[in-house]
């Protein structure tokens, strides 16, 4: 791969370094701070595959196409495929996330739980032991519904389904359970209610 500058290649030569990685997240970052940029990403996200689908789809030029392209090709964040269909680096952007999480805090009070099981905002899995999962079921229930709001159940299903996106083994319907069960939700026909006083 070869940028403007040389610093992604330099920065890649040591994937385990932690500040080249963080050189390497802000570079991304800079890179699709540009609009033209972001919306050929977002287009072949979409599934554009040639240059010419990315222009109509992302609204831009064939000139304005080709030099967005080149630099997300520079960056690694698009690459060429089988028969030179484009495609978006998403293994590049997990492996930057994944480095990029702060390392859980030590020790074993509430905060290292949350730590463990819960991750940008994200539930990675529920405990096993009762009184964690309580604990993180809690969590979710505070940073998801308002008390007292009444909420569809379209909208609860909604809410919990972003947390579970990363999940291992557990569903929106499951929380939803578990949060109505432990008194977090309270359910009449239909509408679903945080309680006031938690």
């Amino acid at each position: 791969m070869t940028t403007d500058s040389g610093t992604a290649a330099d920065t890649e030569a040591d994937p385990g370094n932690d500040a080249g990685t963080s050189e390497r997240a802000r570079q991304l970052i800079g890179l699709l701070a540009e609009e033209r940029r972001m919306r050929a990403l977002a287009a072949v996200a979409l599934g554009a595959d040639t240059p010419e689908r990315v222009a109509e789809a992302a609204g831009l030029s064939a000139k304005d196409t080709a030099l967005a392209l080149l630099r997300l090709r520079e960056q690694g964040a698009v690459t060429t495929g089988t028969a030179g269909a484009l495609a978006v680096s998403y293994g590049l952007f997990r492996e930057l996330a994944q480095r990029q999480r702060p390392a859980p805090r030590a020790g074993s009070g509430p905060d290292a739980v949350l730590d463990t099981f819960v991750r940008d905002g994200r539930l990675v899995r529920l405990p096993a032991q009762w009184t964690r999962k309580k604990l993180v079921l809690r969590h979710i229930a505070e940073q998801t519904f308002e008390p007292g709001v009444a909420y569809p159940e379209r909208v609860v299903n909604e809410r919990l389904r972003a947390w579970c996106e990363d999940s291992d083994g557990i569903d929106h319907v499951t929380l939803r359970r578990y949060l109505v069960d432990l008194h977090h939700l309270h359910r009449s026909e239909g509408i679903y209610r945080c309680p006031e006083a938690r």
